[in-house]
């Protein structure tokens, strides 16, 4: 459940990078908006990978506080509020241009703050055991979103007018959004996010109602000795200036090791996707 629930974040992000770089040629035409390729880049991918690192940092931080459980709702509504801006890109004028822009950073927000709630879901509900290989299958769950954009693009967004194609194919996201408020709504509330709040009983409740869901598809849980037991204490206000010292002052070279994978990642993988339809239809 934690993984079809969660992974389909990164479906609608394979989804969405694919659907967006392959309508980037009937943006920019005549009939259409007709942007140049700069304008048509900047309307698809800056603006939405800007809204990314926004939506990241802001969710993050909304993240600690209000829990995970609240935010998974929370950002996958604004990514469907921005995906269904997008595709109500009614206009030629000027105004609808900036309409575009403003709605694919929304979007982008949503996908942003997602990123940082699965995660975070990861860490603290998957044992540490089986916590590679359940992250491995929720963040690789991208390749089926990149492959069903792929599918709707060759068999229904090409045969559609050049006018209005390209607003259709963004409500493709939006609409498995949908879909996917239904099972995220059965999802439980970290314990961990929970204690870590000073709310032990209702983490005690949470692990219980766990339990109880793992008990019907395993034959027993073995029980847990006081010997083990950890003391946790509830989290005091943390911000940004903490989270950067924890990183790069205790752990210099894991920061360092992430944020090179990350940023050549944003340089090189969401450079090329992002535009190489532009490339291929322009030169």
């Amino acid at each position: 459940m934690l993984v079809v629930a969660l992974g389909v974040a990164w479906v609608l992000d394979g989804l969405e990078i694919t659907i967006a770089s392959n309508v980037t040629n009937f943006i920019s035409s005549k009939q259409s908006l007709s942007l140049s390729s700069s304008q048509v880049a900047f309307a698809v991918g800056t603006v939405y990978l800007m809204g990314e690192v926004a939506g990241a940092l802001f969710f993050g931080r909304l993240l600690d506080k209000w829990g995970r459980r609240n935010l998974f709702m929370i950002t996958l509504g604004v990514y469907l509020f921005g995906g269904l801006m997008s595709g109500l890109t009614f206009g030629h004028s000027a105004f609808w241009v900036y309409w575009l822009w403003a709605s694919r950073s929304i979007a982008g927000m949503g996908i942003g703050g997602e990123y940082a709630a699965i995660n975070s879901a990861i860490d603290e509900l998957i044992p540490a055991k089986y916590r590679g290989r359940v992250d491995i299958a929720v963040n690789g769950t991208y390749w089926g979103g990149a492959l069903l954009g792929t599918l709707l693009m060759l068999l229904v967004v090409n045969h559609l007018s050049v006018g209005y194609s390209w607003r259709v194919a963004f409500l493709f996201g939006p609409a498995l959004g949908v879909v996917i408020l239904f099972v995220r709504r059965h999802l439980p509330e970290s314990p961990r996010w929970l204690i870590m709040h000073g709310r032990e009983k209702e983490a005690e409740a949470a692990v219980h109602r766990i339990e109880a869901a793992t008990g019907t598809t395993r034959s027993s849980l073995y029980e847990i000795d006081d010997s083990q037991a950890i003391e946790m204490t509830p989290a005091t206000n943390i911000g940004f200036i903490a989270l950067a010292h924890t990183l790069f002052a205790r752990y210099p070279r894991r920061s360092i090791l992430g944020a090179s994978l990350m940023i050549t990642q944003s340089f090189l993988y969401n450079a090329i996707f992002f535009t190489y339809a532009l490339v291929l239809t322009k030169i």
